[in-house]
């Protein structure tokens, strides 16, 4: 698990076909990879990505095909950059919202402006994970845990302040950016609740439960 807050900006140092995947080393950067072992998570550009070799400045995991094929990690090259963020530690702050790591799907920068200090940006999310994005919920951008502005249909606003320009991989966003999504878990799980086979035991878990007990 991640919290979406992200503690360095690497890039991808090297590529290695290997049979239909990759392995792949980043250079983290800042990151402080002191308490890192094999085996541990590390999560670039929002995908969950585990370490099975590194050293001070990097950290080498494998890319499965399924990896490759539904995120943008399919368009990595050396140089490309990415944001970086340890596995949440249970004494750890939770300073964005849970995040795990797994993409829902890939979406598209529409739209850049500014707005005082701050930039705004529309995203277009495929219409698979529309549902799950909703005014002021949570939603992580490449790893990055926003605040969703505004939604109309599949499009998203968000806003975007000084630091988190200069310490993320956003600054580099253009319009027709692809981006990794990941949508807030609690929508998932409530869905998937709520809709279980009539043959298992009723639930109380209604729309107008979730209406009268302040779920919008």
């Amino acid at each position: 698990m991640f919290t979406g807050i992200i503690q360095a900006e690497g890039y991808i140092e090297k590529i290695e076909p290997r049979q239909g995947d990759w392995k792949v080393t980043i250079n983290t950067g800042k990151l402080d990879m002191s308490d890192v072992a094999i085996g541990d998570s590390i999560a670039a550009n929002g995908i969950c990505l585990t370490a099975i070799e590194f050293t001070d400045h990097s950290y080498v995991a494998d890319v499965s095909g399924e990896t490759l094929s539904v995120t943008t990690a399919g368009s990595w090259k050396p140089g490309t950059p990415v944001n970086l963020e340890k596995a949440l530690r249970l004494q750890d702050r939770l300073g964005g919202h849970l995040v795990s790591g797994h993409v829902d799907g890939v979406g598209t920068v529409k739209s850049i402006a500014q707005d005082a200090r701050s930039w705004r940006y529309k995203i277009e999310a495929p219409l698979a994970i529309c549902k799950y994005i909703a005014e002021k919920g949570s939603i992580c951008i490449n790893g990055i845990s926003l605040t969703v502005n505004e939604v109309e249909g599949c499009v998203f606003g968000i806003n975007i302040v000084p630091h988190t320009i200069q310490e993320t991989t956003i600054k580099h966003f253009e319009e027709g950016t692809a981006i990794n999504l990941e949508v807030d878990l609690l929508a998932r799980y409530l869905e998937r609740m709520m809709s279980a086979p009539q043959n298992q035991q009723a639930s109380n878990l209604t729309p107008e439960f979730l209406a009268q007990n302040g779920y919008k």
